[in-house]
């Protein structure tokens, strides 16, 4: 009997995949690309270069056929796909927790001490911050020489 390799290539993650119940079907906006879902979430999975499996969307809700990502505004988590921008519910988040939870172990993926806590959001927009921009020059500092002394 042929021994399974500890390396997995793409397609036997694949299978390995739906050996554990993910629904894995071809995603037609990347070429190689595979809609990969569960618990009402899902990610984009690719063929990586240094690895067998590589990101193309991170893992986050399902909407329509569509991942929606993760926004985080520092009161509330949105769910944002190309046409609507939602409020996460904890049973959403939950849900998008497992899935990458799962699919980080069975894929091998290293698993970090900050995504094993929860949820972890791809865009960062506080409203405190959003719609600043940064200073165009350093501002006059008066205790240090002016240049030509």
């Amino acid at each position: 009997m042929a021994r399974k390799s500890r390396n997995p290539n793409f397609d036997q993650t694949l299978e390995i995949l739906r050996d554990h119940s993910f629904d894995v079907a071809p995603f037609a906006g990347v070429s190689g690309g595979v809609l990969v879902s569960k618990h009402g979430a899902g990610a984009v999975l690719v063929p990586g270069k240094d690895a067998p499996v590589a990101f193309w969307e991170r893992p986050g809700a399902m909407f329509c056929g569509e991942v929606a990502r993760l926004l985080d505004r520092g009161y509330q988590k949105f769910l944002q796909t190309s046409k609507y921008e939602l409020p996460a519910t904890v049973t959403q988040l939950q849900a998008i927790h497992l899935f990458s939870e799962e699919l980080s172990l069975l894929i091998g993926a290293v698993s970090l001490y900050n995504e094993s806590l929860g949820t972890t959001s791809d865009v960062y927009e506080y409203d405190r911050l959003k719609g600043r921009e940064a200073p165009e020059h350093a501002p006059v500092q008066p205790w240090l020489p002016a240049s030509g002394h």
